[in-house]
C-alpha cells in the first residue's frame, strides 16, 4: 500500500500520517530535512519526540535508493523537503536556472522515488509519503521558488498516480481523495 498525504503547511500532515502507523512497531521513518539552523532544529526535535522509540530512523536528504532498514511500514517526511534538498544541492547561491537543468532535477527526484517505492514493494511493506501541496497559493514572485512550485507541483502529481491511497489534510483533518 503507497499512501500520499498532502496539504499545506502545517496542515497536520506528518501527524496524520504517523497517526496512521503509531500501533505498528516495525517502521522506518525516513526524514529528509537537514538542519539549517535553530528553527529546523526545534523541527526535528518535534518530530523526534511523537515518534516511538521503537521506531527506526534513517535520515537521508538527498537518497532514497539505498534504504537500510526492512521493516513492514515506512513514512517519508518529506518529499517537499527532498525536492528542496535537490535543487540547492544543484543550484548552491545561484538564482537561474535552465529549463533542461529543471527536467534532470526533477528526474533524480521521481527515480529516487520509484526506487524507494520498488523498494518497499518487493519488502512486502508499506509506505505513507508526506508532501506539501504547493499549487494552491498565488504564484511566487521569484524564478527558483516558481521553479520550485512547478517540479514539485510534477513530482505530486505523478505520487499520486502512484499511490493506492491519497489523503488531503487541512486542519489536521484527513480527507481521503483516492
Amino acid at each position: 500500500m503507497i499512501r500520499l498525504i498532502t496539504g499545506g503547511a502545517r496542515s497536520g500532515k506528518s501527524s496524520f500520517a504517523e497517526n496512521k502507523i503509531k500501533e505498528c512497531t516495525s517502521v522506518t521513518y525516513i526524514a529528509t530535512s537537514q538542519v539549517w539552523d535553530k528553527e529546523m532544529e526545534e523541527r526535528v526535535r518535534l518530530h523526534r519526540e511523537r515518534r516511538p522509540i521503537q521506531w527506526k530512523t534513517w535520515e537521508s536528504p538527498l537518497k532514497l535508493s539505498n534504504c537500510p532498514y526492512v521493516t513492514r511500514e515506512y513514512l517519508l517526511d518529506c518529499v517537499t523537503l527532498f525536492t528542496t534538498n535537490h535543487l540547492f544541492d544543484v543550484l548552491g547561491e545561484g538564482d537561474s536556472i535552465t529549463p533542461e537543468l529543471q527536467k534532470q532535477i526533477e528526474n533524480n527526484i521521481l527515480r529516487e522515488l520509484r526506487s524507494l517505492i520498488d523498494f518497499v514493494q518487493k519488502n512486502n511493506g508499506n509506505l505513507q509519503i508526506v508532501t506539501n501541496e504547493v499549487g494552491s497559493s498565488i504564484v511566487p514572485e521569484n524564478h527558483i521558488s516558481r521553479v520550485f512550485r512547478d517540479i514539485q507541483g510534477r513530482i505530486n502529481q505523478e505520487l499520486g498516480r502512484l499511490s493506492d491511497e491519497v489523503y488531503l489534510v487541512v486542519c489536521g483533518i484527513g480527507v481521503k481523495i483516492k
